[in-house]
């Protein structure tokens, strides 16, 4: 059981982030901007982040490997802000699909560090997912035609940006422990935020006095402290190409969710597509289990043969 428990963390961080897309519209169907929800989800993560570091650690903080997680923090703002500048050029389904290429990115991105070739399973688990992302974003009706260049490569660079900082991720910080981690994490996130989105939100009475901050709460949970948390414990363990498959549950959850909270209608060619991606992320953690019960049992063989064997010379020794 213990091997499927850091795969189920990188589900259930990339499940969090499924949720914030909801949460946004909601913010929005309330009187509020993007830019306002996603500044108060930085910020209000970063109180929550801080929060949890002095109720959990009595050690002083530790600069000791900063500079990773400077840039895995900025990588975090900045996938918020070139997916919502996306936006401005491309139909939401399109975005999603473009940001959900981080699927063959992240395993590029592996390939290359790794200097080795994804696996047969990988590489299937991977067409299956960029096969069910289509569909199941709705993406079947979209005229293609009209959309501008800066619109697919602002997509792109989301997809980009969200597999770099999955990578950044995974390079564990010894010396620093993990709610230290995600202080630093989620400070430069808010800084970055801050820098292009709407920081006024903070002095101005947006945040406190106009209710903002009840989404602000719910995005930097799931948004921030829960995605963040779980993938610097389980990134490390199950590596970025794996964790770039089973984080396309993303796309799923946030389907489900907006049904749920939004009451949007879902076809039959959605509900088809998820499936897929369902099918994708499901293949290799089912294949690679077998595999590893298949050489367990092939070792225990050799152990018994070995141990047989060397009764039988001690035998005929005597």
């Amino acid at each position: 059981m213990r091997k499927y428990l850091y795969p189920l963390l990188v589900i259930i961080a990339a499940s969090s982030y499924g949720v914030v897309s909801t949460i946004i519209k909601l913010a929005m169907n309330s009187g509020f901007s993007a830019s306002e929800a996603v500044t108060s989800q930085f910020f209000i993560g970063f109180c929550i982040a801080v929060s949890i570091y002095f109720l959990t650690s009595r050690t002083k903080i530790s600069f000791k490997g900063i500079k990773m997680l400077i840039f895995a923090g900025i990588l975090t703002g900045f996938t918020n802000i070139v997916y919502g500048h996306s936006l401005n050029y491309l139909p939401a389904s399109l975005a999603v699909v473009l940001l959900f290429q981080f699927t063959w990115i992240g395993m590029l991105i592996s390939c290359i560090t790794k200097r080795q070739l994804p696996t047969r399973i990988e590489f299937i688990s991977i067409l299956l997912l960029v096969l069910g992302t289509i569909p199941a974003a709705g993406l079947i009706d979209v005229d293609l035609t009209k959309i501008p260049l800066q619109g697919w490569i602002w997509g792109l660079a989301a997809a980009f940006c969200y597999s770099l900082f999955l990578y950044v991720n995974g390079r564990a910080t010894a010396r620093m422990n993990t709610s230290g981690r995600l202080v630093f994490v989620s400070f430069f996130a808010f800084m970055m935020s801050a820098a292009f989105q709407s920081p006024e939100i903070i002095w101005n009475g947006t945040l406190f006095n106009e209710g903002l901050w009840i989404y602000g709460l719910a995005l930097g949970l799931f948004g921030m402290i829960f995605p963040v948390f779980l993938f610097t414990i389980a990134v490390p363990k199950v590596g970025l190409g794996m964790t770039s498959i089973l984080s396309a549950i993303e796309l799923p959850i946030a389907v489900m969710v907006s049904v749920i909270l939004l009451s949007e209608t879902v076809s039959t060619i959605q509900v088809a597509g998820i499936v897929i991606i369902l099918l994708g992320i499901s293949l290799p953690t089912m294949l690679t289990g077998k595999l590893l019960l298949m050489k367990n049992k092939i070792a225990k063989q050799k152990a018994k043969n070995k141990s047989y064997m060397t009764g039988e010379l001690k035998k005929h020794i005597s």
